[in-house]
């Protein structure tokens, strides 16, 4: 049995193809308007944390925020309820201090933060930044393999995470750069649009700038990721306080992120 909590825009299509493959699946509804939606889905719906845990082989937490996660494993007896041996998976973007509180408790547990949107769950493509116990990562890879292709050990517990908050700082500088570029443009007298449509045929390319060709311009795209990509710069500006690290010239390619998102 494998339980998810989060069925939203990412974790909806991961129970789909863990039924698919052939898993029998429950699924947190907490709302009757949840509850409603998720009825249409392959799976059991049960309305408390605690009951996805039950008897369950691994459970999946995709929810949005780290306080959304130690909210539902720390206050809403879902850890309690996990059997023995079972391994919790956390595919929400965070801090490895939140997972490693949750190994804390005695738990099994591995940080899957993804790469890739729901399109690429769907198509069973997402990538998936593990960290974890080797013997435990093990355990959960053939669950992960469902969806994630690659499922890419990166190392201990909370590796996962520290793998994805540098991937994310990368995209984010990415998309800074070009709205400098875009700007370079501009002021040689070349339209935006033929100027992104051009760099995305010769050595400049990139998946943020193949985003950002889709949405037309630098700025509507920066808009598009603002909400993801701001939670997440939060957490790397944090995480590389606390531990001493030093974003160094990444600073000024993330600022310029923010001034593109006011364009």
């Amino acid at each position: 049995m494998i339980g998810v909590v989060g069925a939203g825009r990412m974790g909806r299509p991961m129970l789909r193809r863990l039924a698919e493959a052939g898993h029998q699946v429950r699924v947190l509804g907490r709302s009757p308007e949840a509850r409603q939606v998720l009825a249409r889905e392959p799976a059991q719906v049960v309305t408390e944390p605690a009951a996805v845990a039950e008897g369950a082989d691994i459970v999946l937490v995709c929810v949005d925020t780290d306080a959304q996660v130690s909210e539902v494993c720390l206050e809403s007896g879902l850890l309690e309820a996990l059997p023995s041996g079972a391994a919790l998976v956390v595919h929400t973007t965070g801090s490895p201090h939140t997972v490693e509180a949750l190994a804390a408790r005695g738990v099994d547990v591995v940080d899957a933060p993804v790469s890739g949107g729901p399109h690429d769950v769907a198509a069973g493509r997402v990538t998936l930044f593990v960290g974890g116990a080797a013997d435990t990562v093990a355990r959960v890879r053939p669950v992960l393999a469902c969806y994630g292709d690659p499922v890419l050990h990166v190392g201990p517990l909370g590796a996962g995470q520290r793998v994805k908050l540098v991937n994310n700082t990368v995209f984010a500088a990415q998309i800074g750069l070009l709205s400098h570029a875009a700007r370079l443009g501009r002021q040689l007298g070349v339209d935006e649009s033929v100027l992104l449509d051009a760099l995305t045929h010769g050595s400049a390319a990139s998946r943020a700038l193949a985003g950002v060709v889709r949405r037309g311009s630098v700025a509507e795209f920066a808009r598009a990721t603002a909400d993801f990509l701001t939670k997440d710069l939060d957490v790397v500006r944090a995480v590389a306080t606390e531990l001493g690290a030093d974003l160094g010239t990444l600073t000024a390619a993330l600022d310029a992120v923010a001034s593109a998102e006011a364009v």
